[in-house]
């Protein structure tokens, strides 16, 4: 079932942990060298996918621990990913474009696949999961990453000049931590009314 609040979330927290990031940098350097069709599709189609496979994970470890450990645990993981993205600084932004092989689709789609497996974004995703609408989290975070390959394909070498990617890092920071102590105080009163 689709909850607005928590595409919201999804779509909010994913967008900013992504902009800036080295997938995002990577659509830029492939849009600059090849049509920009294909960059994009392979980019998406490998987001959608890894946004299904981290929700069904965090889906699952839900069915299978109580909801305010669920909660703890999220909490406990945004405030790790806001302390991570307070700490990062001013990063150069230089990433290499996969090669081609037999399509700049593929070659999108791979590059995009290998940088996100397991990494930050993904893991958000599962613990959003893990506490909302596996439906609601997967859409949310999908669109958000739709946007920021969109972003980066036609804006990205001019967001970056003006943009300052440490702002951006500071602002996802806060933002983590406060759905951090949020999720945090969810599984304080799950606690209390389980127990």
């Amino acid at each position: 079932m689709l909850n607005l609040s928590e595409l919201a979330e999804a779509l909010s927290l994913v967008f900013l942990a992504e902009f800036g990031d080295k997938s995002q940098l990577v659509v830029v350097a492939m849009a600059a060298t090849y049509r920009l069709l294909p960059v994009v599709s392979g980019a998406i189609v490998a987001f959608l996918v890894l946004n299904l496979v981290a929700v069904l994970a965090g889906a699952v470890v839900a069915t299978w621990i109580p909801t305010w450990v669920a909660a703890v645990l999220a909490g406990l993981a945004f405030i790790g990913f806001g302390i991570a993205a307070l700490r990062v600084d001013d990063e150069d932004g230089t990433e290499e474009s996969a090669s081609v092989g037999s399509s700049v689709f593929l070659a999108a789609g791979m590059t995009i696949f290998i940088a996100e497996f397991g990494d930050k974004t993904q893991l958000m995703v599962a613990t959003l999961a893990t506490q909302s609408s596996a439906f609601s989290v997967w859409l949310g975070a999908s669109l958000a990453l739709v946007g920021t390959t969109l972003l980066g394909a036609l804006l990205g070498n001019r967001l970056a000049e003006r943009i300052s990617l440490l702002w951006v890092h500071r602002i996802a920071g806060a933002l983590f931590i406060l759905f951090g102590v949020l999720a945090l105080f969810k599984g304080w009163t799950s606690f209390h009314a389980e127990v």
